[in-house]
């Protein structure tokens, strides 16, 4: 049996390094947890880049919204997978969709082939298209190696089922990752349904805000959000069983 394996989705350098140190495999670095990630900077890249030694995959999507890009984000696209080569990053997570919802095989390529050596994981894109059994030999066509998904519901522990027959159409030609609501809690029993040996958890949690003075009045902070070290910790040794 393949041995199991945790990817931690990370919104920022802190997250990585504990991903890291927890024992995690991979980290998809990101920006924004609540429009469900957008392309981190510069900067976030190549510190994180600097700090771990673990495989580091940023997400290359401009914007929050659908996955369906007009030629200016496109060209942003291309720039962006540029610099994650030049730094260092071991792959990207991506995904282009035509107005249609279908996966936008044409540009796909492009980016597989300008991306390499670098892997290329699709990220959720999958889950807004139409039909996702057409979704996935579209995307294998194109030469992804992995597919992050949640079964195309809101998080994959609702999916196993459908996600355990992604996994066996897929037959080996690419990994179906399960991701978006797995915890320590719900994975034994989509490890079950799903079969997959790849899966996918921010483990996030709400990092408390520490400074001495904060006005009352303005609203538009956020928070910041920081991968749990023990709840990965819980998961990894649930992989590992």
């Amino acid at each position: 049996m393949a041995e199991r394996i945790l990817e931690v989705c990370a919104f920022n350098i802190q997250s990585s390094i504990i991903a890291e140190k927890a024992g995690a495999y991979r980290v998809e670095l990101c920006d924004n947890p609540v429009e469900g990630g957008t392309t981190p900077s510069y900067g976030a890249i190549k510190q994180t880049r600097d700090k771990i030694s673990i495989k580091l995959y940023p997400i290359i999507r401009p914007r929050a919204g659908n996955y369906s890009y007009d030629d200016y984000e496109f060209e942003i696209l291309k720039d962006d997978i540029k610099i994650c080569k030049e730094l260092g990053c071991d792959g990207i997570s991506i995904g282009v969709q035509l107005i249609d919802g279908e996966i936008d095989k044409e540009r796909f390529k492009k980016i597989i082939e300008l991306a390499y050596p670098m892997g290329v994981t699709c990220n959720r894109a999958f889950d807004a298209a139409p039909d996702p059994f057409k979704a996935l030999e579209d995307i294998i066509e194109c030469g992804c190696e992995r597919v992050l998904t949640s079964g195309q519901a809101i998080g994959a522990p609702d999916a196993g089922v459908l996600l355990g027959k992604l996994v066996t159409q897929a037959n080996g030609r690419i990994i179906i990752m399960p991701g978006a609501g797995v915890r320590s809690s719900n994975l034994k029993k989509l490890i079950e349904e799903s079969g997959a040996t790849e899966y996918h958890s921010s483990a996030r949690k709400i990092f408390p805000n520490p400074m001495s003075f904060a006005n009352p009045l303005i609203s538009d902070f956020g928070n910041v959000y920081i991968a749990d070290e023990n709840e990965l910790k819980s998961m990894l040794a649930v992989l590992h069983q």
